[in-house]
């Protein structure tokens, strides 16, 4: 089974940028569907993005529409989350996930495997 350790949060202005990295092993990198969650204190987690195997289409949250991209290296068994123009409600831990099916990719329970979470502060 895959998995999965995310790196690149850190602390940001609002309106600056970063860009998450998720780095997979020990498993077929493109046989999965990649996804982004992030949870902020005292909330639930919720969904950021998915992307398919290669990268073909993406799914994004209507709060970061037009803002954030993910994309995937499958060469490089990693999947990215570019974010730009960040608002202080970005806050939270970001988590990436996998599972191998194209369903639910909105609710956590659709992912089998996920890393452990990286921290993104905006400050205003």
């Amino acid at each position: 089974q895959v998995q999965l350790v995310e790196s690149g949060g850190g602390l940001v202005q609002a309106g600056g940028s970063l860009r998450l990295s998720c780095a997979a092993s020990g498993g077929t990198f493109s046989s999965y569907v990649m996804g982004w969650f992030r949870q902020a204190p005292g909330k639930e987690r919720e969904f950021v993005a998915a992307i398919s195997w290669r990268g073909g289409t993406t799914y994004y949250a209507d709060s970061v529409k037009g803002r954030f991209i993910t994309s995937r290296d499958n060469a490089k068994n990693t999947v990215y989350l570019q974010m730009n123009s960040l608002e202080p409600e970005d806050t939270a831990v970001y988590y990436c996930a996998a599972t191998g099916r194209w369903l639910t990719l909105w609710v956590p329970e659709g992912y089998d495997v996920w890393g452990q979470g990286t921290q993104v502060t905006v400050s205003s």
